[in-house]
């Protein structure tokens, strides 16, 4: 039989005010509250609970979460938590009855924590991001994961060599990422890293991956450290995404069926879990009805990915596509990582003659931001911090369990004892940077206008660094802050430029709450 997976990534991008730490209204999102409360009555509870009836109109009830891999963002999982524990906890259980079915391994992997463009961050930023989603993955399902998803799959080989230096198995990619492959040909079993032999690199740019086997990608270091790489079938996520392949579960089969036979047996499909329901009316119930009923009699095994590799090893390597300027590749831009950087002539929606200029600098903004947040992070070594980056690392365990005490996390971490205020003054600085990783949400980048729902949000994080800057006493960078985003010009005419926007969208509405911190 033919092994299917499909794979949902399920996010939504943080939105809690940074002061209040709620969700504020999100007329767009009308009826409903916000982004997050639609979504959820659309796709992600839907999901946990689809009722199938059968001819003898007798009901039941499926997850879909235990047919298919999935991630979920760590700060939506968190909200999920809080808002509708109900759908969280059939999240979580649907992973614990997936392992049950598939040998042992979980349907849920990890995702980087606030879904930024990993190739863009530095290397600090990277290692945390992909630290604090693995910890948050291993606090909410009770075991390590086996893979991290990567945002928009943006890639490039300093992103695999944290992977692989994490410990991770596997990771999932865009056809296109891929550059070139050869045959791989294990020593023996217990030790598929070693070769005897390895054929000439084949050319495999463009797409021409064959989807139907997994690949192994060896760390630039020349080690025989190395991750197993999946590369989802394209033409089977655009039926998904674009095409109505989820108008019946019948269709969506067919596709399945028709899709070109490689070398392997696998068929693998990932997909932005939100088609599932929201993007397309009733694709959970179609999902549900291909998975669970249907599949079989059509010769497919529904299987995940750690379960395939068990039985399908690796033995081809593949060499990832480095992007222009070597700053990675992705799933959703055809420039690289172009849409998160530059006006690069990818958007979603917006108006004729419409440009996305304005990416540029707020990138630079936030960049001069991060730079000088950390500058002063830094001056706090052997002061309040034996290594401040060791305990921003770690401090995801306060966000994590907020009944651990904060007293004790810091003598962890400090060079000697803190008063009271030097104690608060060490949580500010914590605070200051997380927001730092949170300003850097891919959405604040991927629509067609810097004053969108989304690029405000990250401006928000930026005013509460800013904001928090100013506690410790330390003069902040607004006014050159203000000046880059001054270089940001939205499409339409009235509303100004990114430092107009800023004033009136973020500053002026912005709630104090100097003794409210997260780490608190």
């Amino acid at each position: 039989m033919k092994q299917l997976i499909i794979h949902g990534h399920f996010y939504q991008p943080p939105r809690e005010n940074p002061w209040t730490f709620v969700v504020d209204a999100e007329p767009d999102a009308a009826p409903f509250h916000d982004w997050n409360e639609r979504v959820t009555a659309e796709c992600y509870q839907p999901n946990s609970a689809v009722r199938l009836v059968d001819e003898n109109n007798i009901e039941r009830v499926v997850n879909n979460y235990g047919l298919i891999s999935f991630d979920f963002g760590p700060t939506l999982l968190s909200w999920l938590e809080r808002e509708h524990p109900e759908t969280y906890g059939r999240i979580i259980a649907a992973d614990v009855e997936s392992a049950s079915r598939y040998s042992g391994h979980g349907n849920a992997i990890a995702q980087a924590y606030s879904h930024p463009i990993l190739p863009l961050c530095n290397e600090r930023d990277l290692r945390t991001q992909v630290r604090w989603g693995l910890a948050d993955f291993r606090h909410r399902f009770k075991r390590e994961a086996e893979a991290i998803w990567l945002s928009e799959t943006a890639c490039n080989d300093e992103v695999m060599g944290v992977l692989i230096a994490e410990g991770l198995r596997f990771v999932i990619l865009a056809p296109q990422q891929a550059e070139k492959s050869r045959t791989d040909i294990p020593v023996c079993p217990s030790s598929p890293d070693a070769t005897v032999a390895s054929s000439g690199w084949t050319n495999v740019a463009g797409g021409k991956i064959d989807t139907s086997i997994a690949y192994r990608y060896f760390h630039r270091d020349g080690s025989s450290r190395s991750i197993a790489v999946f590369f989802y079938d394209q033409d089977l996520a655009a039926a998904i995404a674009f095409e109505r392949a989820l108008t019946s579960s019948g269709a969506l089969l067919d596709r399945f069926e028709r899709a070109p036979i490689g070398t392997g047996s696998l068929v693998n499909v990932a997909t932005d879990g939100e088609s599932y329901g929201h993007h397309h009316k009733f694709g959970d119930l179609c999902l549900a009805y291909a998975l669970d009923v249907e599949a079989a009699g059509r010769g497919f095994s529904v299987t995940n990915y750690g379960e395939y590799l068990d039985h399908h090893p690796p033995v081809v390597e593949v060499a990832i596509s480095s992007g222009p300027r070597g700053q990675g590749t992705s799933w959703s831009c055809i420039h690289g990582v172009g849409r998160w950087t530059e006006d690069c002539g990818c958007s979603t929606g917006g108006g004729a003659n419409w440009n996305q200029a304005w990416r540029r600098p707020l990138r630079a903004a936030l960049d001069l931001l991060r730079d000088e947040a950390a500058r002063q992070f830094e001056e706090t070594r052997g002061d309040l911090f034996i290594d401040p980056w060791i305990a921003r690392d770690e401090s995801i365990e306060l966000i994590l369990n907020p009944e651990k005490s904060r007293e004790v996390f810091l003598s962890e971490f400090s060079p000697r004892a803190l008063t009271r205020l030097e104690q608060i003054r060490a949580l500010v600085f914590l605070e200051m940077q997380r927001n730092t990783l949170l300003m850097y949400a891919s959405c604040g980048w991927f629509f067609n206008d810097i004053a969108g729902l989304e690029p405000v949000q990250v401006m928000k994080y930026a005013c509460r660094v800013i904001d928090l800057m100013e506690q410790p006493g330390v003069k902040s960078p607004r006014e050159r802050f203000l000046e880059i985003l001054a270089e940001a010009q939205s499409n339409r005419p009235e509303t100004g430029n990114g430092a107009d926007i800023y004033k009136r969208m973020v500053e002026s509405v912005r709630t104090y709450s100097n003794s409210d911190l997260i780490y608190s």
